[in-house]
């Protein structure tokens, strides 16, 4: 499954701004912030950047079904994996 540049815009769009997230994370941490609002945020950076990954993932089934390979051509045991690895 090879990802094009132009089907993943969005998703390459939501992991910039969970790093940008992230660097405000560390950035408070730096400055002393409160452990609640830290792991608050570091939640929010968490759960984008596993939104993004099943996004892949989904954006991989789509391209193979809209090959017209159907399911036949996934490989639903690679495809399970890498799925899995995001939980």
């Amino acid at each position: 499954m090879d990802l094009e540049p132009d089907d993943i815009k969005a998703i390459i769009l939501r992991m910039k701004r969970a790093h940008g997230h992230l660097a405000s994370v560390i950035r408070m941490m730096e400055e002393g912030s409160s452990c609640e609002t830290v792991l608050t945020q570091l939640a929010a950076v968490n759960k984008a950047l596993s939104r993004s990954g099943y996004a892949i993932v989904a954006t991989g089934l789509q391209q193979c079904l809209e090959a017209g390979d159907g399911l036949d051509g996934v490989d639903i045991k690679k495809m399970e994996k890498l799925f899995l690895a995001l939980a």
